[in-house]
């Protein structure tokens, strides 16, 4: 079959769109991490842009794998976004210029020196800035000790988007401005912190102008990004009629929140959707509570009802029923109010994306790692409320069901996928759920630090944990909806 290309671009059905007679455009942005997630998310609002301001394609750089660039280069940067939702849709994005592998370290220097790139963006997971666990630079990590050593070509983002710096401030230029799109809380000062840090070893002058020059928005970026697979490819190809082996696939919800840091970024990524605001934290904590927080209870009881995927799981109106009260009644409230972010509409939104059926999101993805993630999923907006003297019904039998979980696993012998997961299979080994919540709250494990000193509140969720693990789910979701 004849690729994606600009030459076979003509092709496209009228229900595709993509960028038919458009000049190709100029580079004003570096992005480091070209995968799937980048590709579906950033890309496309940068796509929109392009269609009014031809300033602002990308060059996309990986610094592991020619895999994606290459990919990327043999379709003249052109690839299908394939929306996945009750109403499917597909859109050929071309917003990519330049495609810059590992062994292009000459053109990826010359990029990030070249005054018409004004925004260099980020996606390298959370592992790639190169952070110790406190959020600040790990200057013994293997790649920051080869970059600080001086080698001509970066291993970290880090010792890129420094040597980019000096760059504009040996020629007297003003600096880029770095925007990590990781969901990393506070990731813009974290990124700033580490990029001084970083050139405060070798060139202390150099880290005092970042300090004082460099501005590094926040942001919070949210949209489900299935892998890429041969079904996609082939559904693709049916539908454009062009083979794409660089189609990516997500759900139509997308959400791109930046801190506006009082200096321009380059591209109008309002006008294409993006939310600017001076409340980064706002929008990230209301994601923590309500959509991941909702994501960790459809799981753990999703997964004892017999469910396997989130949209499942929300095909399940006693447990649908649950979730959303647990948001509205003991979340929401508990939630400062944020400029421009409506909390219902965003409880309505999440609940609809939830129920997505061309999202297959497994339960038991989400059930990993609890014992890291509940503290903040839950465990905030638990202390909250007992801080003010109120018992959360909802979000104790969420965290019952998470013990119920633990007790499930262990008993059939099942790994529990967590950092912690022999000492949570050590503490559901053989005991009633009482005995197991007591020994998760001595431990610290998955529960705010005070439940062990709060004797009502672990009575309640022993009581919650003991429903869950008998399947009494009329008591554990419909009597806690009164």
């Amino acid at each position: 079959m004849t690729r994606l290309t600009r030459s076979t671009l003509d092709r496209l059905p009228a229900a595709v769109s993509g960028p038919i007679g458009r000049p190709l455009p100029g580079v004003g942005i570096v992005h480091f991490g070209p995968g799937a997630f980048h590709r579906a998310h950033q890309a496309a609002y940068i796509d929109t842009v392009l269609q009014h301001d031809p300033r602002w394609g990308i060059a996309a750089v990986s610094m592991r794998s020619r895999g994606t660039v290459e990919a990327l280069e043999q379709q003249d940067g052109l690839y299908t976004l394939a929306i996945r939702d009750a109403e499917p849709a597909m859109r050929v994005i071309g917003a990519h210029r330049r495609f810059l592998a590992p062994d292009a370290a000459t053109q990826t220097h010359a990029l990030l020196a070249d005054p018409a790139v004004t925004l260099v963006t980020t996606t390298v997971t959370e592992k790639g800035y190169c952070l110790a666990g406190d959020g600040t630079l790990d200057l013994g990590h293997a790649d920051i000790v080869h970059d600080l050593a001086g080698a001509a070509v970066p291993r970290s983002v880090i010792g890129w988007i420094v040597a980019g710096l000096a760059a504009r401030r040996d020629a007297g230029l003003r600096p880029f401005v770095p925007m990590p799109c990781d969901n990393l809380a506070s990731n813009g000062a974290k990124l700033h912190a580490a990029l001084v840090a970083f050139a405060r070893v070798g060139d202390a002058p150099l880290a005092d102008w970042i300090a004082g020059e460099v501005r590094v928005p926040s942001t919070m970026v949210d949209s489900i990004t299935p892998a890429s697979d041969e079904a996609l490819y082939a559904a693709v190809a049916t539908t454009i009629g062009l083979e794409d082996r660089a189609a990516v696939q997500r759900e139509r919800f997308a959400q791109w929140v930046i801190e506006d840091v009082g200096v321009p970024l380059g591209p109008d990524l309002a006008g294409a959707g993006a939310t600017l605001t001076g409340d980064v934290a706002g929008y990230e904590k209301a994601k923590l509570r309500i959509l991941n927080g909702a994501h960790s209870t459809l799981a753990y009881l999703g997964l004892l009802r017999g469910h396997a995927s989130v949209a499942e799981a929300m095909a399940d109106a006693a447990l649908a029923g649950f979730v959303d009260a647990m948001i509205r009644r003991d979340i929401v409230p508990m939630l400062p109010a944020v400029a421009g972010l409506d909390l219902d509409a965003y409880r309505r939104a999440v609940l609809a994306r939830f129920r997505n059926p061309a999202i297959v999101h497994r339960l038991d993805q989400i059930a990993t790692d609890g014992s890291q993630k509940l503290p903040y999923r839950l465990g905030d907006t638990l202390a909250a409320h007992r801080a003010d003297g109120r018992m959360p019904a909802h979000v104790v039998a969420a965290l019952g069901g998470w013990v119920a979980f633990l007790i499930a696993r262990a008993q059939a012998g099942v790994a529990i996928a967590d950092p912690a997961g022999a000492q949570l299979a050590a503490a559901a080994h053989d005991a009633d759920p009482a005995t197991v919540l007591r020994r998760l709250a001595e431990a610290g494990l998955g529960l705010p630090p005070q439940v062990a000193g709060d004797p009502p509140l672990l009575a309640a969720i022993a009581a919650a944990a003991t429903a869950a693990h008998a399947r009494r789910w009329d008591a554990l979701l419909t009597g806690n909806d009164s």
